[in-house]
């Protein structure tokens, strides 16, 4: 058994294997997930797990290169933007229209689905190098 970080074995199993690009994206409760990406569904109940919580989790083991968000949050959801902000750091972040947004994620290696209820809580991390 792991003794500490991510404990959840599908997603320690994909960020394993992400390389440098690859995209992994963290989605609240309604984010359509396109039928041939890979689906962690660890919605609960509305709220369980929230967004930021899986993204911080996501975080401790994941190296980004940039974000991705949709342009929407800004305004729809100031406060979860600005928490999202606090917790990617000097991570870039790239706005694209929540259109954009749905169609870049059938590219993704996975979809993390959270039971977030807050509007526009998505994001996709850009896998970096540690080198």
């Amino acid at each position: 058994m792991k003794k500490t970080g991510l404990l959840n074995q599908p997603i320690s199993a994909v960020i394993a294997g992400l390389g440098h690009t690859d995209m992994l994206v963290v989605a609240d409760a309604g984010l359509p997930i396109p039928s041939q990406t890979r689906r962690i569904d660890l919605a609960l109940v509305a709220g369980v797990p929230t967004f930021l919580e899986t993204l911080r989790a996501v975080l401790s083991e994941m190296q980004v290169e940039k974000a991705i968000i949709a342009e929407e949050m800004t305004t729809v959801s100031p406060k979860l933007y600005a928490a999202v902000q606090e917790i990617l750091g000097d991570t870039p972040i790239e706005f694209v229209t929540h259109v954009i947004f749905k169609s870049e994620t059938e590219s993704a290696r996975a979809v993390i689905r959270t039971g977030e209820f807050t509007p526009y809580a998505n994001i996709i991390l850009v896998s970096g190098v540690v080198f």
